[in-house]
């Protein structure tokens, strides 16, 4: 039988849910962001000073960072411009089986606004349309901008029980 002490011990260690980051990892969360073409954007309210989450377009810059076109009239925009600390979550659910079994991934990045007279703008642009065709109806209104999402970290669930951490260096240049 046990003692108490070692019973109190035992019940303190817990085991960490999240597994030693690996290629598969990496690999998987690249593809999650390389491919996703919209995203959840959680930014903090200006107003309010609670969170905030809408859609947004997403892809990735020319260096692989994650990019998004939008409107200065998106209440998102403003949100940004005031605190630049933000995340996205991108990974959609498969047509089949539980939707929390499917891999996700959320990024905690710095919102970086792109000026248009900047000289990543042009690359920025044509990359966009490259991979958003449907944005040139758009892209040159006087209100949509770029804004570069400088990734801090990224968490991803890969299904049940695959959980990790990744760098900035993990998900790596666009593929």
């Amino acid at each position: 039988m046990q003692s108490q002490k070692a019973q109190e011990t035992m019940s303190e260690k817990k085991t960490d849910p999240i597994r030693p980051t690996d290629d598969e990892a990496r690999h998987l969360a690249q593809g999650l962001l390389t491919n996703a073409r919209h995203a959840a954007l959680a930014v903090i309210d200006p107003e309010s000073g609670g969170p905030f989450v809408s859609r947004i377009a997403i892809g990735r810059a020319p260096d692989g960072a994650p990019v998004t076109l939008i409107s200065s009239l998106s209440h998102h925009t403003s949100a940004l411009a005031a605190t630049p600390s933000c995340s996205i979550l991108v990974g959609e659910p498969g047509s089949k089986g539980d939707p929390l079994t499917h891999p996700r991934l959320t990024v905690q990045c710095t919102a970086r606004f792109i000026p248009r007279d900047d000289p990543r703008h042009g690359d920025l642009r044509a990359t966009w349309l490259r991979d958003h065709p449907k944005a040139k109806l758009y892209i040159d209104f006087g209100d949509f901008g770029f804004v570069l999402l400088e990734v801090r970290a990224a968490f991803l669930n890969g299904g049940f029980g695959k959980a990790y951490r990744l760098t900035p260096e993990d998900l790596g240049p666009r593929t």
